[in-house]
């Protein structure tokens, strides 16, 4: 037998239904939806930070680094709108490995999808509870979003998945913004080809329904670096590929063009340290180019509360078991000097 059917999961509503949004969340999350609208469509001008852990491990650490960054919020947030990377679904290259909390709430423990659907419901609830934050996820899985659709304020769509049909489809009945992520290739116009599908209406498949969508205004690109054919890396990052990113964009005629540069994955060959230095030249590049300013509307950091990663069971409180991540120390300093550059 190809599949064993283990148990048939509760439907998005039912699980919204035993875990709903308390009131105070749910006036957050509308007012901090707004900002971020208004920072996509060019009525704010202010710098979005879209940074936390590779993948969300435990809910204690998590928590305590969303914290932090809070505090951090009410210093700069005149110029830096921080949104928490919350990462419950984590892409494996080979299939192997901890594919996030969605599969195990406990990384120590065997996977099991219902207690991963309920934990990162509650995580990403807590956490604007908690910080009065609204946070990113990836979609990973096209047919887990409805589980968090009313608690995400960002979503973006990795480089393995973002030629695929049914992701952009999706995407396309959101109405929050949803990052379009370059493929492995770097391939600029498979990107900008699913930024295209999710700001057009379309009647498709989905959880068993016929659902038709609007289009999705908010969709945007994210450059995250390639790699070539040698496995090797390649950044795109730099003031030329962020030109020629704008002028491919700009001839399209699409809704609201933004790009948003995600400095590590291949632009920084996953060497962790290198955020800091690309961040900085990035703000750089928006210094010398008024057009870049407004489309350039943010980074993407990895970060948590200490250094690099370990193995999981490795026991370090607030250590990657994923990629390589940005310590807090470090990340406080690099957004404070962000702040004195934008």
């Amino acid at each position: 037998m190809s599949f064993d059917f283990h148990r048939k999961l509760p439907t998005p509503a039912e699980i919204k239904e035993q875990y709903p949004l308390p009131e105070s969340v749910v006036r957050i999350k509308e007012q901090r939806d707004r900002e971020l609208k208004d920072i996509f469509t060019g009525k704010d001008d202010r710098f979005i930070l879209i940074i936390g852990p590779c993948s969300a491990d435990h809910p204690d650490p998590v928590l305590d680094y969303t914290g932090r960054l809070a505090e951090l919020q009410n210093k700069v947030g005149d110029k830096i709108f921080i949104v928490p990377r919350i990462y419950t679904n984590k892409p494996r290259t080979t299939g192997l490995g901890y594919k996030g909390m969605a599969h195990q709430p406990d990384p120590e423990k065997k996977p099991d999808m219902l207690e991963g659907l309920i934990a990162i419901r509650k995580l990403h609830i807590e956490a604007v509870d908690e910080t009065g934050f609204v946070c990113a996820d990836e979609m990973l899985y096209p047919e887990n979003y409805r589980y968090l659709s009313d608690i995400l304020s960002y979503v973006a769509i990795g480089a393995r998945s973002v030629e695929n049909q049914q992701h952009r489809l999706t995407a396309s009945g959101m109405d929050i913004p949803a990052g379009m992520k370059n493929p492995t290739s770097g391939d600029f116009s498979v990107m900008l080809n699913s930024v295209v599908a999710a700001q057009k209406g379309h009647t498709f498949l989905y959880r068993g329904w016929e659902v038709v969508t609007s289009g999705n205004p908010l969709a945007h690109t994210i450059l995250r670096g390639a790699v070539n054919k040698h496995g090797q890396s390649i950044p795109n990052y730099h003031y030329e590929d962020l030109i020629r990113l704008y002028n491919t964009y700009t001839s399209m005629e699409l809704a609201n063009p933004a790009v948003i540069v995600d400095v590590n994955h291949s632009n920084s060959d996953k060497q962790y340290m290198e955020q800091i230095r690309i961040s900085k030249e990035v703000l750089h590049s928006r210094r010398l180019n008024n057009s870049l300013a407004r489309f350039i509307k943010g980074l993407m950091i990895e970060s948590y509360i200490e250094d690099g990663c370990q193995k999981i069971g490795g026991g370090i409180y607030g250590k990657s078991i994923t990629d390589p991540c940005l310590g807090w120390e470090k990340t406080e300093k690099l957004i404070y000097d962000m702040y004195k550059l934008i």
